[in-house]
């Protein structure tokens, strides 16, 4: 059993984490975080990435919600903080350090990389993760996630690298040799947003073509396979057009083409993601009440069961991730293949744990 990181592997994207991966049983991602925001002091940020950490340590138990001794695999540690604040901002509560992109109003991730230095720390592993605080207004807008990803094949070798493993339009940060995730952490929000913006990375990290085998697997858990699965006119439910979906019985899924309302008979949710729970009718829907059959919590398990499933298990987060959709991404990602998990591949091997790939 080994943590990671350790004396033999600290940087991301390390051969050592592939040829160890199914050995580690604890990972303590070093994090810089930076704080643009003028007036927020140091210990106020480090009580928000605080809990932050607090949130994501709790949803890496797999399965903890029903069982207490499940154990953490996800330790962040903020090794330290970048001040890169002033007393004022020019346009808005961010620092005038703050590299704008060309338009005046997205982030310049290129200059942020050379300000930090982020290539040589990188590669030394004294980074893992960047944590940016910033404000967000009509005048800044930071991505919520950016990664450039090293890529994989099926046998897990290294063939190249994915610009876009992040939850992002076009950016300018540099491929560094090695992966690396940015996340933006709005200081007016609380937890549960950002959490929300790393469920969608989990989503785009999946789906950008850098590890076959996460992608696999995560577009069934995670409903992106609606048009090749069911035969729907769509991939997912982002994709549903603009009515909302309904849930005449348990087992049935209603939804609009154009005029016309088509049902799904025989329906059962997997895991969901980030914007639609198994129930969930409408993006960002939390309160629907009405069950709905899922397997998300037997998920490919042997003797997987299909149970009636409402947002009611969410109630234990709601303090710890209160905003956006926080409690349920704490949920969604315990119910992920972790630590222990007893989930099966289509060889009907053991179900590798998700997460070391966060540092492919």
């Amino acid at each position: 059993m080994s943590v990671w990181p350790n004396a033999d592997s600290a940087a991301n994207s390390d051969p050592w984490l592939v040829a160890h991966h199914d050995e580690i049983h604890l990972m303590r991602p070093r994090v810089l975080a930076v704080n643009f925001v003028h007036g927020l002091s140091e210990g106020e940020a480090r009580r928000l990435l605080g809990a932050l950490c607090a949130a994501l340590r709790e949803s890496s138990r797999w399965q903890g919600h029903r069982d207490a001794r499940a154990p953490p695999f996800l330790d962040y540690e903020v090794t330290g903080i970048a001040d890169l604040t002033e007393p004022r901002g020019s346009v808005d509560r961010n620092s005038a350090r703050f590299p704008r992109a060309a338009d005046g109003v997205g982030l310049d991730y290129a200059a942020l990389s050379a300000l930090l230095g982020l290539r040589e720390r990188v590669e030394r592993g004294e980074v893992n993760e960047v944590w940016l605080l910033a404000d967000h207004t009509e005048r800044t807008a930071p991505w919520e996630t950016v990664e450039v990803k090293r890529s994989y094949d099926e046998a897990f070798r290294p063939v190249g690298w994915e610009r876009q493993a992040g939850n992002s339009g076009e950016h300018a940060a540099p491929w560094l040799g090695r992966s690396l995730r940015v996340l933006f952490v709005n200081f007016a929000r609380g937890v549960g947003c950002a959490m929300e913006s790393l469920g969608h990375s989990l989503e785009r990290m999946a789906t950008c073509g850098a590890i076959p085998y996460y992608e696999r697997y995560f577009r069934e858990y995670a409903m992106l396979d609606l048009d090749r699965r069911l035969g729907l006119p769509f991939e997912s439910l982002y994709l549903r057009g603009p009515h909302p979906v309904a849930y005449p019985t348990p087992t049935t899924l209603q939804y609009r083409t154009g005029l016309r309302r088509r049902r799904v008979e025989g329906y059962v949710a997997a895991g969901g993601n980030v914007h639609f729970m198994p129930n969930g009718r409408y993006d960002y829907d939390l309160d629907n009440p009405a069950p709905v059959l899922s397997t998300i919590e037997t998920w490919r398990q042997p003797g997987e069961r299909r149970c009636p499933w409402t947002p009611a298990v969410l109630e234990p987060f709601r303090a710890l991730a209160p905003d956006c959709m926080g409690r349920w991404i704490v949920y969604w990602r315990q119910n992920m293949p972790g630590l222990g998990n007893t989930a099966r591949d289509d060889e009907g091997r053991p179900m590798k744990n998700w997460w070391p790939f966060l540092f492919y």
